[in-house]
């Protein structure tokens, strides 16, 4: 596919890498090339990327920009095949995807059933697991004495918190987990991008008919009755596209985030011991301090203006897409100060955009914060002489441009190794 040349602007471009090898660094250079940049995605697909945080900050507020992927000028006149590897970011049916009083209708929907006395519901079951993972750790040790965080606490742990919310069946949870994976993966080829959208949709109607069966206390069987009792508020096909919208943000971006902070306070040894030395209060200012330095979401798809958008010093045509790369605007000086390169816990927690902003910020936010929060507690409390059991520069990196994390994250529980200090920033290109 080749990209189509729409405007005659001078405005730097820069390829995005698939793989995610190099995403802070990436990151530095689209702030380095400007606060409006071209950027081209897989498959040759352009976009646009904001790159600060004031920009951005005005971009998602801006009412002139959709949200609905019908108004991208490349999904409406077929440039973009229905195999494109990013589909499953994009071409969905739910409040991330609707405007106005659709967005407004479906968030409402939403907040009907994801209620603050929930969530807090939710704490003593969250602490509980997280407890559990943590003293099972030692029997999930390697040969070499190391044991994988992201694999045996980050992921299991909103996997499951998520699962047991919406009432996902047990025998499909490894199911999900391979689908979540997938639509996040910048690499899918065709096969598996056209096989995944099947499958998503397979799965969901049979949470659905499970739920409609034998309903229980759980938010599928929470929008099934909203739906029954009003069912103008959710149609079948917002239904399962809201499902799936919960299921795999609560999953991927708590599973990142996780695994992001640990990572983060593992490679900055000073910030571990100050965060251990303070007490409990500290590990929300950790999640805040990673949010921002290490985005768990470090792109993402997409708004689209209405007219024609001028915006740092550039026009974006009406019906581009445009990028938020929240990794980028993460770092950025004017907002941050001089020193936004650095982990720092210290630092006064001015506001980020990893999870988004405006109307359509992200509902499930306080969980993820909470989930992450409590995490760390369980594992340095119990832990306290955690450490990396390898380079940081030997991580390997999630292939994707949206999910920002690595693939796995080996440590040691209870003594140090030397040489797996990194400096102030994530391994390779955070050190642009």
């Amino acid at each position: 596919m080749t990209a189509p040349q729409r405007t005659t602007q001078h405005v730097p471009v820069l390829r995005l890498d698939p793989t995610g090898a190099d995403h802070q660094g990436e990151a530095a250079r689209l702030r380095e090339l400007g606060p409006v940049v071209k950027v081209i995605l897989p498959g040759d697909v352009e976009a646009w990327a904001v790159t600060t945080h004031q920009l951005l900050t005005e971009l998602v507020n801006d009412p002139r920009v959709s949200k609905d992927w019908h108004r991208w000028t490349d999904i409406r006149t077929n440039r973009i095949p229905e195999d494109w590897p990013l589909t499953g970011m994009v071409k969905i049916t739910n409040m991330v995807t609707a405007d106005g009083d659709d967005h407004r209708r479906l968030r409402r929907v939403v907040t009907q059933v994801l209620t603050p006395e929930r969530f807090r519901a939710m704490r003593p079951r969250i602490t509980e697991l997280a407890r559990r993972l943590v003293q099972a750790l030692p029997e999930r040790t390697g040969p070499d004495g190391s044991v994988d965080l992201r694999e045996h606490l980050a992921y299991p742990l909103p996997m499951t918190v998520i699962c047991d919310a919406i009432g996902v069946p047990g025998p499909l949870r490894p199911q999900i987990r391979r689908l979540v994976r997938s639509i996040f993966d910048s690499t899918a080829q065709p096969e598996e991008v056209l096989s995944t959208q099947r499958l998503i949709y397979e799965l969901l109607d049979k949470v659905v008919a499970h739920k409609r069966r034998t309903p229980g206390d759980d938010l599928t069987s929470n929008l099934i009755a909203v739906q029954r009792d009003n069912p103008d508020l959710l149609s079948d096909t917002e239904l399962t596209g809201t499902l799936w919208l919960m299921i795999s943000a609560g999953h991927e971006t708590t599973l990142s985030l996780i695994t992001n902070a640990q990572r983060a306070l593992l490679t900055h040894p000073d910030q571990l011991d100050l965060a251990l030395s303070t007490g409990p209060s500290v590990w929300p200012v950790v999640v805040e301090e990673t949010l921002r330095w290490d985005a768990p979401i470090g792109n993402f798809l997409a708004r689209y203006p209405r007219e024609d958008l001028h915006i740092g010093g550039v026009t974006i045509p009406a019906g581009d897409a445009v990028l938020a790369p929240y990794s980028a605007a993460g770092r950025d000086t004017a907002q941050h100060g001089q020193d936004a390169h650095r982990f720092d816990i210290t630092r006064d927690q001015a506001r980020h955009l990893a999870f988004g902003g405006g109307p359509h910020v992200c509902l499930g936010a306080p969980l993820a914060r909470m989930e992450a929060a409590i995490a760390l507690e369980a594992l340095f409390s119990e832990y306290p002489g955690l450490s990396l059991a390898t380079n940081p520069e030997s991580l390997v990196p999630v292939p994707s441009l949206i999910s920002n994390s690595v693939q796995a994250l080996p440590a040691y529980l209870n003594h140090h190794r030397p040489n797996t200090t990194a400096t102030d920033t994530c391994p390779q290109g955070a050190r642009q």
